[in-house]
């Protein structure tokens, strides 16, 4: 054991506190006002300033300028080429393609609109399930002696 001497005394582990506490009487050094100044609201409890308040100047979203307009039924799809068919059906050696075959592959997630587009060529005979083709693709994929089926 070591020699215990006045300069080496320690506090135990986990008995003293970082946090200074504060309204707890003159003596402790942050009591009275608790280190909030004096008077306006921000020494008052329940204060809470507005979000993006710049105190009192324009703040910034309502100085910057508004346009557009945003859809809120618009629907998102996920594009699709007919190359990358051809090379997924070729992979998998398969003749129907749906949107849990895409997805098993990892080009669209489970949730996502597929639409097909004509980018890319398609040789082989494929039934295409999808939430849209462009008209091109339809094209494309009924050239090849495919079907297309909207989901």
């Amino acid at each position: 054991m070591k020699n215990i001497e006045l300069h080496t005394l320690k506090p135990a582990e986990g008995s003293t506190k970082t946090r200074k506490r504060i309204g707890r009487g003159q003596g402790s050094g942050r009591g009275g006002t608790s280190t909030r100044g004096h008077k306006g609201a921000k020494s008052r409890s329940g204060y809470s300033k507005k979000i993006g308040f710049e105190g009192g100047q324009m703040p910034l979203q309502r100085r910057v300028p508004k346009f557009g307009f945003k859809n809120i039924n618009r629907k998102e799809y996920k594009a699709v080429n007919l190359d990358v068919l051809q090379e997924l059906a070729q992979k998998l050696n398969v003749t129907a393609i749906d949107v849990n075959t895409l997805a098993q592959a990892g080009l669209v997630s489970k949730n996502d609109f597929v639409k097909i587009l004509a980018n890319g060529s398609l040789e082989i005979k494929l039934e295409v399930k999808a939430h849209a083709f462009s008209k091109t693709a339809i094209a494309a994929i009924e050239k090849a002696e495919g079907t297309v089926i909207k989901l």
